[in-house]
């Protein structure tokens, strides 16, 4: 099977396994109990909170250790929107993540904004500044995005909004590991991070919560994560996230040359040698790993299951929606017509991809798409 799905979610990588292992025998303590097994995972919970304040230049009091990506980014929304006075800035093209809970506080009566984008899928800082008031608690912007891979100019955006005293939360779950991300550098207040995309284990992730920011926990009970966040720790999967996120920052350099030069060979090959087709998002503002194309005439989702069959995963978008296929909300707000977003496929390389998998991969897209087309309804239309 060619994997080039990694949006969705990435191999555990090895190291990381052996990283884990003990936690799940002998070290099985809980790190709230001070005897010495609990201080051995304690200290396991550390180190890892360390390795994932390193990777993005904050220090380990400012990571908040959570269940994903998902949990951190409904922290800071709930957090800070507690009553109807608030008023928050997002984009139309989130993760669900983030415009999920967006929908729930706004039939509670909070006022949120939903920023356009363009056809390369970025924002425009001036609407974004015209859209901030006296209310206006927060923005959240991704980093880069999950479909298209567009990376947003959050620098600027967080002097945006800082310049208005407004707090900026950004999603950087698809940026880690593809691009040098720094909390500082970025001028992040609020950072939500994903294991399972770096090659660690799933159901951890992380918020980075700036030094000096209070935020009300979702999660009640026994006080851990300084009382932001409730429950035994899952040290295991704590320790592989630590683990990953060192492997990542060593590797980060080597991993984005391979990144680039996978996905020019992949872009290379679907455009010399397939008609009606072209590349979704920015074509220099995008992480490396992320390929979005339209096949005119086709639907993405019988391109995916005829890619099965051939031995090749990859997706239309966001695997985040439990088997619900639904038209990209992305790509809407894009601007793509119907059948430009129906025909969609988003392919994203891992570090485990090769050379002659890319290859491999374009003959058999090629193959899926000339099948697909030749009994298409939309031949005619279009001329294929």
């Amino acid at each position: 099977m060619i994997y080039l799905d990694n949006a969705a979610s990435t191999m555990v990588d090895p190291r990381v396994v052996d990283a884990m292992v003990p936690y799940f025998g002998q070290m099985y303590g809980n790190p709230s109990s001070i005897h010495r097994h609990g201080r051995t995972a304690l200290r396991a919970v550390r180190q890892a909170r360390g390795q994932v304040a390193d990777l993005v230049g904050a220090k380990p009091s400012e990571i908040l250790l959570t269940s994903g990506a998902t949990e951190s980014n409904n922290t800071v929304l709930l957090a800070m929107n507690d009553s109807t006075d608030c008023h928050t800035i997002t984009t139309a093209i989130e993760h669900d993540a983030v415009l999920e809970p967006c929908r729930r506080l706004e039939r509670r009566g909070v006022c949120i904004s939903y920023l356009s984008v363009d056809p390369d899928g970025l924002v425009d800082l001036d609407a974004l500044e015209s859209k901030i008031s006296r209310q206006t608690r927060l923005v959240s912007v991704m980093l880069a995005n999950n479909e298209v891979g567009t990376i947003q100019p959050i620098k600027k955006i967080s002097k945006i909004c800082h310049d208005h005293g407004v707090l900026l939360h950004t999603d950087a779950v698809q940026a880690v590991g593809k691009m040098p991300v720094d909390v500082n550098e970025l001028g992040a207040d609020f950072m939500s991070i994903s294991s399972h995309k770096i090659g660690g284990p799933k159901g951890v992730g992380a918020l980075f919560v700036r030094e000096g920011l209070q935020l009300a926990p979702l999660i009640l009970g026994g006080g851990q994560e300084r009382g932001l966040r409730s429950g035994t720790e899952n040290v295991a999967g704590i320790v592989g996230f630590g683990h990953a996120c060192m492997l990542c920052m060593e590797g980060m350099k080597q991993n984005i040359m391979h990144y680039r030069r996978l996905s020019q060979r992949l872009v290379s090959g679907i455009m010399s040698s397939i008609s009606h087709c072209k590349l979704n998002g920015s074509g220099s503002m995008r992480i490396p790993n992320n390929v979005n194309v339209t096949f005119l005439g086709i639907q993405g989702e019988d391109l995916i299951i005829k890619l099965d069959e051939y031995g090749v995963a990859a997706s239309t978008g966001s695997a985040c929606s439990v088997n619900v296929q639904k038209a990209s909300h992305v790509l809407q707000a894009m601007g793509l017509s119907r059948d430009e977003i129906s025909g969609s496929l988003r392919l994203t390389l891992g570090t485990n991809n090769t050379e002659s998998e890319i290859d491999r991969a374009i003959e058999l897209i090629k193959k899926a798409v000339f099948e697909l087309r030749a009994v298409s309804p939309l031949r005619q239309k279009y001329g294929l």
